[in-house]
């Protein structure tokens, strides 16, 4: 049998605590659970993986919808998955990620695959991050939430569930605000960018700080509704039906030359299960969905957009971009044995990418009367097939993946190639275990991803054409090594791992035209990344316990890009570590404080835009208290210090503010002192 052991924060037995619990099941998966009733300062769902996994790392753009980083490797090479869906942001600065299209309130658990061992899902080259949602019950029952936190920020969210033996609903909605936040400094948004902006640019088209009338404007404001119905059509047949809606508004990203006037998603899922079919089918299963979301970003806010006699160009720019995914998958499970288990599916799915830009409402023209367009329209459609197959002993468990892709990828743009990828993806685990305190697993994978269209062929608003239409695919072929060790009050797991990733692609700030601009500014490199990772838990008695975590990353070109000389990856975090210490004083009730930090990051891609980050380490506190069996007050503190400190770098591939043309480089601050509350209601 698998061994299991379950963690609270980065790895601890919190099946003893109130807290998030984390489970690990082998190499591949880590799991977070009880998002929803313990993840209650943010919404956001990358702050929540960022603060509980030791390898994922925040990418901070806004007060709310976060990018992640993962073993190293963020964007498409981590595969973000709802409930099975795949939701695509439009913006091609990443304002919005999948991991914002899905708030910590709605969320039961969330999976995370470390490496290249999921081939259910199309592109998991570094690892993927699976997000369950909440299920309805039979019995109704309901839940009120109330939160308040420093800069102006509020919360309420209320989900009712119940239904039937046949049929089960679920209704959830959020709405939440914030004002900008302030950093240790006490700067807000408006005075990081004014900060940030020399005076030599003031009132010029590179003027990007905020306009005196939005300074004091709110960071963001954004509601969400989720609903969902099972149907048991019998008593071997299920149908689930779900729909999510996100909508935000006005979203501040201080470090970026535009803002998101909104950021819209639809979320549409259909999912039917038959067991017991027979012989040759325990379950059968099939999966379909759609998901689009609208994107569109401006200078709106920003002084560049202002008209006048330093600025005659002046007037308001936006990027306007769509997302849309559909996708469909059928699995088929059977027991080949009493101990081998196969699963074979299908996939398949389409994702469009849209955008125009506009100037004063009116789009854009190139110089032959066409629209000037960021991304024209690409289609990228995939179909696959795979298996996976699960060998039980009685101290061994074996596993093998396979998956075989084709991909087209087509933009409707002239002046742009198609492009055509297949793939071979497998991977191999095993899981030993001697005896019952001591485990060791082993696990090699390869696995592929395909280009994007930014990636591809994003042009810029000067019509630059920043993508590179013939980048290949990218392929990682990893090796993970690790041992845990379970004793009556401390546990202990270490990983390493070794990745060896074949034509990974990069971002060249020295491919430029004649104008300055970057030029086909995408390159294919390989590229090696490794890392460690220790976790676990040490138990002083049953009530009080100690966690900890600290993952550690180094990445390496294989050459250097053509007209530099640096070799460093970029976007490979530095040493980071997680201590806490919990006390569960009451049923359903606990105290913790929490140590989180991170060494100097002093090995960086400079040539590539990043720079040198200090070393960090905040204290944070949080009690959660059950003052009924229906009512629970929770108040917290992050930041107690009020640090001063930034955790994102300022890699090229993103248009940040800042070059050597414009402003001087805008490096993010954290929110500085944080202090929350939470009043909940169950009925």
């Amino acid at each position: 049998m698998k061994k299991t052991i379950t963690l609270s924060l980065i790895l601890s037995s919190a099946l003893l605590s109130a807290e998030v619990e984390l489970k690990t099941l082998n190499i591949e998966e880590t799991i977070i659970s009880d998002v929803a009733k313990n993840e209650i300062k943010t919404g956001d769902v990358a702050e929540t993986l960022a603060s509980k996994v030791p390898s994922i790392s925040l990418v901070r753009r806004s007060g709310i919808a976060n990018d992640i980083i993962l073993r190293g490797q963020k964007k498409d090479n981590i595969n973000i998955l709802v409930d099975g869906t795949k939701t695509y942001g439009a913006c091609p600065n990443r304002m919005d990620p999948p991991t914002s299209h899905v708030l910590s309130n709605n969320i039961e658990s969330i999976t995370i695959i470390e490496g290249p061992y999921d081939v259910e899902n199309f592109g998991t080259l570094s690892g993927a991050v699976e997000i369950k949602t909440k299920k309805p019950k039979k019995e109704f029952e309901g839940e009120l939430n109330l939160n308040a936190g420093s800069f102006g920020y509020k919360k309420a969210s209320m989900t009712l569930s119940g239904g039937s033996d046949k049929v089960r609903l679920l209704i959830s909605g959020s709405g939440e605000q914030s004002d900008q936040y302030k950093d240790g400094n006490g700067d807000t948004f408006a005075d990081q960018l004014d900060k940030a902006i020399p005076a030599s640019k003031y009132n010029t088209k590179d003027d990007f700080r905020l306009q005196d009338q939005y300074r004091d404007m709110k960071a963001y404001e954004k509601t969400t509704l989720l609903t969902k119905m099972y149907v048991d059509v019998t008593d071997d047949q299920e149908l689930m039906l779900s729909y999510t809606r996100n909508r935000s508004s006005d979203i501040l990203y201080p470090n970026s030359k535009m803002d998101a006037l909104i950021d819209d998603s639809d979320i549409y899922n259909i999912e039917y299960n038959i067991k017991d079919i027979g012989a040759f089918s325990k379950e059968l299963s099939f999966q379909v969905y759609d998901s689009f979301v609208d994107h569109p970003m401006s200078t709106k806010y920003r002084m560049a957009s202002v008209k006048s006699a330093t600025n005659p160009m002046g007037g308001l720019v936006t990027s306007a971009l769509t997302s849309h995914m559909q996708g469909a998958k059928a699995i088929n499970e059977l027991d080949i044995t009493d101990t081998l288990e196969m699963e074979i599916g299908l996939d398949a799915s389409k994702r469009n990418w849209d955008g125009t830009y506009y100037k004063n409402d009116i789009s854009m023209k190139m110089p032959d009367g066409s629209e000037k367009r960021s991304i024209h329209d690409v289609d990228t459609i995939n179909s696959a097939l795979f298996a996976k197959f699960d060998q039980h002993y009685s101290q061994i468990d074996l596993s093998l993946g396979l998956r075989y892709d084709q991909t087209t990828i087509t933009p409707s743009s002239t002046d742009q190639q198609s492009n055509d990828y297949s793939a071979l993806s497998a991977n191999i685990f095993a899981n030993y275990a001697p005896e019952q305190f001591l485990s060791f697993f082993a696990g090699m994978g390869k696995a592929s991803r395909v280009p994007d269209a930014r990636e591809l062929y994003f042009k810029g608003s000067m019509g630059n054409i920043v993508g590179s239409d013939d980048l290949k695919q990218v392929t990682n072929y990893q090796v993970d090594l690790g041992m845990e060790n379970r004793y009556s009050n401390f546990n202990l797991k270490t990983k390493v791992f070794y990745s060896m990733l074949e034509d990974f692609i990069v971002y060249n700030s020295s491919n430029v035209n004649m104008m300055g601009f970057s030029q086909n500014a995408y390159d294919n490199v390989d590229a090696s990344i490794y890392g460690l990772e220790i976790s676990g838990a040490y138990y002083v008695m049953d009530e009080l316990y100690f966690d900890f975590g600290a993952a550690y990353q180094k990445g390496q070109k294989a050459e250097a890009l053509q007209g530099q000389t640096g070799t460093n990856l970029a976007e490979i975090p530095p040493l980071k570590a997680n201590l806490s210490l919990t006390y569960d004083y009451a049923e359903d009730s606990m105290a913790k404080l929490e140590v989180l930090g991170a060494a100097t990051w002093d090995t960086y891609d400079e040539e590539n835009g990043e720079q040198e980050l200090p070393a960090w380490g905040i204290l944070n506190f949080k009690i959660q208290h059950a003052i009924s069996e229906t009512l629970e007050l929770t108040l917290g503190a992050n930041n107690i210090f009020d640090e001063t400190y930034a955790l994102s770098n300022t890699y090229n591939d993103m248009i940040l503010l800042g070059d050597s043309v414009t402003t001087e480089k805008l490096l993010m601050n954290e929110p500085g002192r944080y202090l929350y509350t939470n009043l909940k209601l169950k009925f």
